[in-house]
């Protein structure tokens, strides 16, 4: 075996700031209370293992990123760790690279999405952790994104599961529990787009945990993909909650996790469309270098099967991650060609359920949004953007899309304060704090945090000064993102 430092475990293990003795005694004390009293760790193989890059036998790297997971409030897998699995190629470490090997999907998944719910369990918060930057999780998937995976679906011959994973506890499943499994996803999507988040983020972690373990069995390949999509699907979900309550880190691995599961699903548009979610995550931390980075592959990477209104959603990303970075011009190019996306299709095709929430409401506000965020540097734009987000609202389902709604009356009121049109802002503010508190998304109160930076303009006018001080009474404290390291910006105008 090549003998070289594991990086990985060393810089998790500087972070966590153990000594070598001390990390060996909790091993050890984690094996006793689990069931393995034979097991004996100490200072010269936790060196071996960090200095030389040697892998611990079984159950060590579970008991070491249960451990790191618990230290350092995050998640920690095994992949993070940089050991391997007992059957995966000596030719690198596991999980080196973003897209790791087919087989391994079901394993990292359920992996994941176990240490997310240890962590939720006990109160902890994903922060320390460093974001990818776009344009590397773009060069990793670059490539990979664009091939069909071989052999779909890829089942376990033996119907034990993925090396490293243990077998599920339940019987295969059959179409019936798949119908159950897609209209759960339904119900968890429509909760989101009304309350937030937070409240639910638990439970579509724990659904898509039981689906990593269903993944591991033998099933009729229609059967398969079927489950990989439900897969993808919860994972964007978890992505995207985590997002809205601020565990940056974890979003990003989930919709890294989605795009790898639509991708063996063989299912090409959501592996763009997950993809696209986290370059709007990049445009909301301040980074939109990284986010159009991200947008190129999402858009080649949907291929030429998705539906126009894919596109032209994939498209409004794109043009508010523009608008980001002042290039004006741009931006209106490309939200033209969404919309001609838009009006071109022809809906004789229904659209997939991850879609269906992308109507004409969302197309307005994404317009809103864009043209807002471009007023911040190009003062000409808020009155477009205001007239956008009028027609968005004016569309809008507001008992199904309460957070659109609020995020909405958000922009129309920025758009009015960027415009110089203070009288009208503040009705617009106070139609969105009216309904704020109803939801659990962390992502609405960034925004009003925005929206009250602009009032300063127009501190001591009598109306807005009191819009100051109530907003100042509501607003939450604004906490440390778990996403700020590595961000190099708090969040912009999402």
């Amino acid at each position: 075996m090549t003998q070289r430092t594991n990086t990985r475990l060393a810089d998790l293990f500087r972070l966590a700031g153990w000594s070598k003795g001390e990390l060996a005694r909790l091993v050890n004390r984690q094996a006793a209370a689990q069931g393995h009293p034979q097991l004996a760790t100490d200072t010269t193989r936790v060196r071996r293992w960090i200095e030389l890059g040697e892998t611990p036998r079984e159950p060590v790297p579970e008991l070491l990123a249960s451990l790191f997971t618990e230290r350092l409030g995050r998640v920690v897998t095994i992949e993070d760790l940089g050991f391997r699995r007992p059957g995966e190629s000596g030719r690198g470490k596991a999980g080196a690279k973003l897209p790791w090997p087919p087989d391994r999907t079901a394993a990292v998944l359920t992996e994941f999405t176990g240490m997310d719910l240890m962590l939720n369990r006990r109160g902890m918060v994903g922060a320390g952790a460093a974001l990818a930057a776009g344009s590397a999780l773009s060069d990793a998937l670059h490539d990979w994104i664009r091939t069909s995976p071989d052999g779909i679906p890829r089942p376990a011959s033996d119907g034990t599961g993925p090396a490293g994973l243990d077998p599920y506890e339940a019987a295969p499943v059959g179409s019936a529990e798949i119908d159950a499994l897609e209209n759960a996803v339904e119900v968890f999507r429509a909760w989101d787009a009304r309350r937030g988040g937070g409240l639910q983020r638990k439970a579509v972690v724990g659904q898509l945990n039981e689906v990593g373990g269903m993944l591991a069995y033998q099933h009729p390949a229609h059967l398969q993909r079927r489950l990989w999509g439900v897969a993808a699907n919860l994972a964007v979900l978890a992505g995207w909650m985590s997002h809205d309550v601020g565990l940056e880190p974890t979003a990003q691995k989930y919709f890294v996790i989605a795009t790898h599961a639509a991708r063996e699903g063989g299912d090409r548009p959501r592996a763009g469309e997950a993809l696209s979610r986290a370059a709007r995550q990049m445009v909301h931390l301040g980074r939109p270098d990284d986010a159009l980075d991200l947008m190129q592959l999402a858009r080649s990477g949907a291929g030429e099967e998705a539906l126009p209104r894919t596109r032209a959603m994939l498209c409004t990303i794109e043009a508010w991650a523009q608008a980001a970075l002042g290039q004006g011009q741009a931006m209106r190019r490309t939200l033209g060609q969404a919309e001609d996306l838009f009006v071109s299709d022809r809906r004789d095709v229904p659209p997939p359920s991850w879609m269906q929430l992308f109507d004409e409401a969302d197309l307005y506000g994404m317009q809103a949004l864009a043209y807002r965020t471009l007023a911040e540097t190009d003062p000409t734009a808020a009155r477009v953007a205001e007239r956008f987000a009028k027609r968005a609202l004016e569309l809008r389902d507001v008992d199904r899309r309460t957070r659109s709604n609020i995020l909405d009356y958000l922009s129309l009121a920025s758009a009015c304060f960027l415009g110089n049109d203070p009288d009208q802002a503040d009705r617009y503010a106070r139609l969105a704090l009216m309904s704020i508190g109803e939801t659990s998304s962390h992502r609405t109160w960034d925004r009003l945090r925005e929206m009250y930076r602009l009032t300063g303009v127009y501190a001591g006018y009598g109306r807005v000064e009191s819009l100051r001080e109530e907003i100042e009474h509501v607003l939450p404290s604004a906490p440390v993102s778990p996403g700020d390291t590595g961000a190099g910006k708090g969040p912009s105008v999402v």
